[in-house]
């Protein structure tokens, strides 16, 4: 048994769906639309690398038999959402720290300890963190949303899995504990339109909302408070626009809201006559900006 069907298969195990992926490369190995035969797993239509993926050790085994392709785990059907951390490219003239780095300063500004889940370290140097992504919402992939050198992986994306190799090394398992739930305050920093898209029909029940809505209220008021002068203003206003959603769903009182913001930006040295300003403005364009909960 190759190295990578065992990876594949041990992927399955813990219920990831897998693909393959080119030998000693990150690139999927599937046809593409273009050169789909219409036949097979795509009689019905072509179907992509999210689709075909799969834990089924039979299939697994039939698709590895004669190449040792490398192994992809499509996050979405998996339930996961994945914390790229990525490092500092070799010719990179800047001296910006690499994704880890930043990543645990994001952390400390929102007053949380650095998650301890499943980790993985990638050929680069860099990481992959593994969570369970949160019931009932659909989280797609972003990229520098949580800061540089941060991207997430969840539905329409995956990572290479470890027992995979490439040119610059192996992927290894560094820590094989189970993933843990996705932090709710980083959930909150995410792109605000994908808590729109949902998995399920209807409004999510309020229990899970609230809790939402509750931890955007403290990431965001956390970053707010954080600000150095230069952003200070910014910070509010989007942190405004981003809690105003949770207000036109009926999650956040407004007055909570305003409160909360108006003295995280007081925190962050901002007269109160601005930040009054400020975020009834943000306020204001969110709430008209942004209906209720729909169905995806």
């Amino acid at each position: 048994m190759s190295h990578t069907l065992n990876a594949a298969l041990g992927m399955a195990a813990r219920g990831w769906p897998v693909f393959p992926l080119r030998p000693g490369q990150k690139r999927p190995a599937l046809h593409g639309e273009e050169q789909c035969p219409g036949f097979g797993d795509c009689a019905g239509g072509h179907r992509k690398w999210e689709d075909r993926a799969t834990c089924d050790p039979d299939r697994i085994r039939r698709a590895w038999a004669d190449v040792s392709f490398n192994v992809g785990i499509a996050t979405g059907p998996a339930g996961l959402v994945v914390v790229d951390l990525d490092t500092v490219k070799a010719n990179s003239k800047s001296d910006a720290p690499d994704g880890a780095a930043t990543f645990e300063a994001l952390c400390e500004r929102a007053g949380q300890a650095v998650p301890t889940t499943c980790r993985v370290r990638t050929p680069s140097g860099g990481w992959h963190l593994y969570f369970t992504a949160p019931d009932g919402i659909r989280l797609g992939n972003s990229a520098g949303r949580l800061g540089k050198l941060i991207d997430t992986r969840a539905w329409g994306g995956y990572v290479v899995a470890p027992g995979s190799t490439t040119a610059g090394g192996a992927y290894e398992i560094v820590d094989a504990s189970a993933p843990a739930a996705f932090p709710l305050w980083l959930y909150a920093l995410l792109e605000p339109r994908q808590t729109r898209t949902k998995l399920v029909t209807g409004r999510p029940d309020s229990a899970r909302a609230g809790r939402y809505a509750f931890a955007a209220l403290n990431a965001e008021t956390a970053s707010v408070s954080a600000a150095r002068e230069g952003g200070r203003n910014g910070t509010l206003l989007r942190a405004a626009r981003a809690l105003g959603r949770f207000i036109a769903a009926g999650d956040l009182p407004r007055d909570v809201v305003e409160e909360a913001l108006q003295e995280a930006g007081k925190a962050a040295g901002l007269p109160s006559a601005e930040c009054r300003a400020t975020v009834r403005s943000g306020l204001n364009w969110s709430i008209a900006n942004n209906g209720p909960w729909r169905a995806a």
